[in-house]
């Protein structure tokens, strides 16, 4: 027989505030070693392919995971899943820190990619599960905004520390990893929301699941999905790189600010659209990220900053809307027993977009250089938005 679990209001909110704790850091150290790469490429030598590899094996490896192991916690419950995820993300920021070499660096993106692939989905699942019920909608608002908030914060940090302290890289990856085993201790004071139940090996076979009632809306809107997320991983991989190299900024400051402006405005904008309907939430969001992303290739052509900055903030409206309208389409269908499933499966798709077209990137960057390759990537996000805005539009689905 299943177990019945029950917890206290206090707990109950206190463990909510927790893991939207959680999210934020997870996302901070997904950013915070983008500013870090050019520097490191300078120090090591390596290629702007390995550059994008270095950048890829992470959301690949994520992917992996999430094919293998993404709905485990529905099966063993939410706070072992989590407790051996922020052991991981520790264990991967210290090793980022201690990186000499480019295999070093691939090792420890690697388990950062294990690390946040157990959190993902399952973070996810319980602020879902923890939502307070006097705040209908609140998961969904949060589900979007706090792993935006995380990517601008953990951008916006290394920048600054690359700028003003004598070891960057200690100091802001050795907070993570201190702040990861916070919480690592902090997760076993939340309410368990997934009892143990049959089915763990099952669920083990590498496979993607999606309950009936949210297959169809799940994949009408993966387009908006996939063009959000492929321009997250293009700005995280290469975002410090144009700034550089493009506009012959050397700050890295500002090269930070580029992931913190991108997804500070899609933050914002998930903030001020939750009381519009999703659909014309992700209508939005495909229309500023289609129309965005064109008027940024503009500026990256023209080397004109103040249009390209002003551009990359209606981007991030873009990015962040699509992210969320397509969460307030989907959760709302999914039975509490899959959520850990449904998001693994949202997430899945995320980092396909996330990884493969900066892997490809990679690829262009030594035979078209990089403005060129920004420019194919770009018209491809804006031609995925497209047309995730006319399958939407064109949808009955509300």
């Amino acid at each position: 027989m299943p177990l019945t679990l029950t917890h206290s209001p206090a707990r109950h909110r206190a463990g909510f505030a927790i893991v939207l704790a959680g999210s934020a850091l997870m996302m901070a150290s997904a950013s915070a070693p983008s500013p870090f790469y050019p520097m490191l490429q300078s120090q090591m030598g390596f290629s702007a392919f390995v550059m994008s590899g270095i950048f890829a094996i992470y959301a690949i490896v994520l992917l992996i995971k999430l094919l293998v192991l993404g709905s485990i916690s529905d099966h063993v419950g939410r706070r072992p899943v989590l407790s051996l995820g922020f052991a991981l993300l520790a264990l991967s920021s210290i090793g980022f820190d201690l990186s000499g070499t480019v295999g070093q660096l691939f090792l420890a993106r690697a388990v950062q990619g294990v690390a946040c692939g157990l959190l993902l989905s399952t973070l996810s699942a319980t602020i879902t599960d923890l939502e307070p019920p006097e705040f209908p909608g609140l998961a969904a608002i949060c589900n979007s905004v706090i792993p935006l908030v995380g990517l601008a914060i953990g951008a916006l940090a290394s920048g600054f520390a690359m700028d003003l302290l004598e070891a960057p890289k200690a100091d802001i990856f050795h907070a993570i990893a201190v702040l990861s085993l916070i919480l690592l201790v902090a997760t076993w004071a939340l309410p368990e929301t997934s009892p143990r139940h049959e089915g763990l090996w099952q669920a083990l076979k590498p496979q993607v699941g999606l309950p009936g009632p949210v297959k169809a809306p799940f994949w009408k809107g993966a387009p908006a999905l996939f063009a959000g997320w492929a321009t997250g991983g293009l700005y995280l991989s290469l975002g410090a790189s144009i700034v550089s190299h493009v506009f012959q900024i050397h700050s890295v400051v500002v090269q930070g600010l580029v992931v913190t402006l991108l997804s500070g405005m899609g933050a914002l904008a998930c903030f001020l659209a939750r009381k519009h309907s999703a659909r014309n939430v992700v209508l939005f969001g495909t229309t500023a990220l289609a129309l965005g992303t064109l008027v940024t290739l503009l500026g990256v052509h023209l080397q004109i900053l103040w249009l390209y900055l002003v551009a990359l903030a209606v981007v991030g409206t873009g990015f962040g809307t699509c992210f969320y309208g397509f969460i307030r389409s989907i959760v709302p269908l999914t039975p509490a027993e899959v959520r850990g499933e449904m998001f693994a499966a949202l997430f899945c798709v995320s980092y396909l977009a996330f990884g493969v077209p900066v892997v490809i990137a990679g690829l262009l960057v030594p035979m078209l250089g990089l403005e060129k390759t920004v420019i194919c990537y770009g018209l491809l996000i804006a031609a995925m938005a497209a047309l995730a805005g006319v399958l939407r539009r064109f949808s009955a689905q509300a």
